[in-house]
């Protein structure tokens, strides 16, 4: 005999699963991929990336000899450049800070029928 299959389940018996269980499942599971899309938003890489990197370069051009400069055609190369990556971080992070990922609203389709 063949079983038909039905929403209980695929051999007709009910689920282990009431719609509550999987309905704060599906919950946790969107609280979750909220949180790994702030924590993981390329806005917070790129920006501190360039901050760091531009802390170091910054310190580097105030520190440099007349001899560097000079290779540099006169130009502190290093404080400049280190200056564009810390406004181009900080531009970034504001941009973060201003303009947060927003936070998935669930679908009408994953609430309870």
């Amino acid at each position: 005999m063949t079983e038909h299959s039905d929403h209980t389940g695929h051999t007709g018996h009910p689920s282990p699963f009431s719609g509550q269980d999987v309905q704060r499942e599906v919950t946790e599971l969107e609280q979750k991929s909220a949180t790994a899309a702030r924590i993981f938003d390329l806005r917070r890489i790129i920006g501190g990336l360039f901050v760091l990197y531009g802390i170091i370069v910054t310190i580097t051009g105030i520190t440099d000899s007349q001899a560097a400069i000079d290779k540099a055609q006169g130009v502190n190369i290093n404080l400049w450049t280190g200056i564009g990556m810390l406004l181009l971080g900080i531009f970034f992070l504001a941009w973060l800070w201003l303009r947060p990922t927003p936070v998935p609203v669930p679908s009408e389709g994953a609430q309870g029928d």
